[in-house]
């Protein structure tokens, strides 16, 4: 069972809906028991970084723990960033420093909120984009980005004028700065593969 933590910040149910549409035996929950007993984890979010990560609460070392330990762990768009070190949004704020880096602002000179379609490059060996060639179109809806300064991570990028991380890779732990429950078929391709990775069954359509 795929578990997606619910920490009352955005979008936990269109993840789980997602999940379901493509066959996965998915529950939403913030039970410790469960999110130890999943086969992979997922944490989601659509909010200020310092608000998902104080909302989170004392959940945020027991997901640290259990990805360090080897259990699959997605993170997306806020649940993505939450996977770095800090973010300087709306003062500084840690986070779980899995993935060595920082979240910062967007630089000028862009439109921001950084919001609609971008095309990402798909590096062949992230696990996450099995399949789907070498560039699809996600959803972003985000001001802060990742400055990554982590030499063990594998990274898809979109151009908004500059090299933005779109999606990184490490180990088990797996990000997306985009929205892949609101990418079409593509980004439900992506979580297929993230279920896939997981050892979960899910439907063949």
């Amino acid at each position: 069972m795929i578990v997606v933590i619910d920490y009352k910040v955005g979008n936990v149910k269109s993840v789980c809906n997602a999940f379901r549409h493509i066959g996965c035996d998915v529950k939403l929950s913030h039970n410790p028991d469960d999110i130890t007993g999943a086969a992979a984890l997922v944490l989601p979010g659509v909010a200020a970084f310092g608000c998902a990560v104080s909302t989170l609460g004392a959940l945020a070392e027991l997901v640290k723990n259990l990805a360090l330990a080897g259990k699959p762990l997605l993170g997306i768009c806020v649940g993505y960033q939450m996977l770095f070190d800090q973010s300087c949004e709306y003062g500084l704020h840690k986070g779980l420093g899995l993935v060595s880096g920082n979240i910062v602002p967007i630089p000028p000179g862009r439109v921001i909120p950084h919001m609609g379609w971008n095309l990402v490059n798909l590096p062949e060996d992230m696990d996450l984009f099995a399949g789907l060639g070498k560039e699809k179109h996600f959803y972003f809806a985000h001001s802060f980005y990742s400055d990554i300064a982590d030499k063990q991570v594998k990274i898809a990028y979109t151009d908004y004028g500059f090299n933005l991380p779109a999606a990184v890779q490490k180990k088990n732990i797996y990000g997306t700065q985009f929205h892949p429950e609101k990418s079409g078929q593509t980004g439900l391709a992506v979580l297929k593969n993230f279920a896939k990775i997981c050892g979960e069954k899910t439907a063949k359509c």
